[in-house]
């Protein structure tokens, strides 16, 4: 019997819901991986390909096998042995024909595929059973992640379902899980699993029968209450034996048993040299928005790969830039570290160059669209006209490129700012963040970071922005007055614009007069670091002068700035 935990507080609503919608908002009897929409690595794009190729052998396979094994009949438990210790399981396991075709095929044809799902099995094993244990589920319900994706978080299967757990996005929501342009917690493992946990203790509250419980994971609670109902019965092997339910989720449970008999045994079937992947072990840190994974790789001396791997629900590769706060995933023993750095952090955007060679039938229209470059932009920096351009003709295509590095710091172990261009915009009414950034062509994201804004969509008219660019942006700014000998600033731009470029001056719009310290008033999203970055000084200065013993400051102070 099922305890009552906290992964069933939405049992009645959701599965209400689920059984209007029916299969159409479950699982909905998926068929194999694709590509996702979002631009993986080229390793992940390689694992991808051959997922897809994976499934779709294995369906040809399993289908074709499953065809010819007869009739659908429940089967008998396994048979004990005496001779040795006999294997638990705590999910009603059966051997009959159809288990039996899965058992040859995990151990034959389809060998190389069981054996990586068993490897990566290692990685998530302790987490889910631990949650599992906690929901009062059967612990052997662990490896329907592995039927379902093979393990993967990165899985996606042609009825768009993502995930360990393949989840589409109404069910996924149904059960809290955020799934935007940001981030999508499919593929978070932890919060996939609570989510999977609570969707299996609804459906085995409304069946009250494990394998109608997982064949409804798999088509929809709507698609096997209508089937019961049609065929007047209460068992999953009765209503396989008609063709109401596809093969492809007949198979569903079968297979589901196959897979615990062989991973709870993995000697007796030939597996024993299987080597399992470390459990999933990580440290969080409390970071704000826009944030990209490079940077927390850099502040947290990890991998990449890894810092990517641990944070796959983030689809941009950065934390959520409508969010002020966002939990980032980094190694195990690294938070310490990882925190100290955090305050060093400095990224600056500049411009590289690719070449492109038009070829025939090419239009300008098309070579904009496909670098997502406006034409007065491409016509500029190959200083040409829209009339010159012929077949053979190499251009050069401009994109940002984003660089991060750990300021230095002084004998307090402050970070110390760094002399770099400065671009300090002031907001004009109606403008946002996303035009802002088109702009200067910049990602939103970065805008976000550098000022410490706690969303994307919260910035007001007035408010003034620091840039970090080392190139002017493009015709997009208008020139404006020429600069006076007097003035530190460096092109001027339109009026709310003004470019520092390395220089520790301020903005003139700082009304500071010369020889006096400067009263800042500390704005909503300001901290000391921010406010270091804007004037360049470091932030043990400005706690020096104005005598805080911490770095919490509130929107309102005023703090003393040196008239640098």
């Amino acid at each position: 019997m099922m305890k009552s935990t906290r992964h069933r507080s939405i049992a009645t609503i959701s599965l209400a819901l689920l059984l209007l919608l029916g299969g159409c908002s479950a699982h909905m009897e998926q068929v194999g991986w694709i590509k996702p929409a979002e631009e993986p690595s080229a390793k992940d794009n390689e694992e991808l390909v051959m997922q897809e190729v994976e499934s779709t052998e294995n369906l040809q396979q399993e289908l074709e096998a499953l065809s010819q094994t007869g009739d659908w009949e429940r089967g008998q438990e396994p048979e004990k042995d005496t001779k040795k210790q006999t294997i638990e399981y705590d999910f009603p396991v059966v051997i009959n024909k159809q288990v039996q075709m899965y058992l040859n095929l995990f151990q034959n044809k389809q060998r190389k595929y069981f054996s990586r799902w068993l490897a990566r099995s290692g990685r998530y094993l302790p987490m889910i059973h631990k949650e599992l244990a906690e929901a009062g589920l059967p612990l052997d319900l662990v490896y329907l992640a592995m039927i379902e994706s093979g393990f993967n978080q990165r899985a996606y299967s042609r009825a768009r379902a993502v995930g360990l757990w393949q989840f589409i996005k109404p069910t996924a929501k149904l059960y809290r899980l955020r799934v935007n342009s940001y981030v999508d917690e499919r593929r978070d493992a932890e919060k996939s699993t609570l989510a999977a946990i609570a969707f299996l203790s609804d459906l085995y509250e409304r069946f009250g029968d494990w394998y109608l419980a997982v064949a409804a994971y798999n088509a929809g609670p709507g698609k096997i209450s209508y089937g019961l109902k049609r065929y007047k019965s209460k068992d999953f092997w009765q209503l396989a034996k008609h063709r109401y339910l596809k093969l492809e989720t007949k198979r569903y449970v079968p297979k589901l048993i196959a897979a615990i008999i062989i991973a709870k045994d993995p000697k007796k079937y030939g597996f024993d040299t299987v080597q399992l992947e470390k459990p999933l072990a990580y440290d969080t840190l409390d970071v704000g928005p826009g944030l990209n994974l490079r940077a927390v790789a850099l502040i947290s001396d990890g991998d990449i790969k890894e810092i990517r791997r641990l944070n796959r629900e983030l689809r941009k590769g950065t934390t959520p830039a409508n969010r002020a706060r966002y939990q980032v995933k980094i190694p195990v023993g690294s938070k310490e570290l990882a925190a100290k750095n955090l305050s060093r952090l400095h990224s600056i955007v500049s411009t590289g160059y690719k070449t492109h060679i038009v070829r025939k039938g090419e239009t300008l229209r098309r070579i904009c669209r496909r670098y997502s470059i406006n034409k007065t932009t491409l016509l500029k920096v190959n200083n040409i006209r829209q009339n010159q351009m012929r077949v053979g003709k190499r251009l050069r295509i401009p994109y940002s490129t984003i660089r991060y590095t750990l300021l230095p710091t002084d004998g307090s172990g402050s970070a110390i700012a760094l002399k770099d261009s400065l671009i300090l915009h002031r907001i004009l009414p109606g403008e946002t963040i996303s035009k802002i950034a088109n702009r200067y062509r910049v990602p939103a994201e970065m805008i976000v970071a550098w000022n410490g804004l706690t969303s994307i969509h919260k910035i007001r008219a007035g408010r003034q922005l620091s840039l970090y660019i080392d190139r002017q942006p493009f015709k997009s700014i208008a020139p404006g007055k020429k600069s006076t000998k007097a003035s530190k600033v460096d092109q001027p731009h339109s009026d709310n614009t003004i470019i520092l470029a390395g220089t520790k001056k301020r903005a003139a719009t700082d009304d500071s007069s010369s020889g006096k310290p400067y009263w800042y008033t500390v704005k909503s999203g300001d901290s000391i670091w921010t406010i270091a970055r804007k004037f360049k000084v470091s932030t043990s200065r400005i706690k020096k002068l104005n005598n805080l013993k911490s770095n919490l400051i509130r929107p309102g102070n005023r703090l003393k700035i040196d008239n640098v």
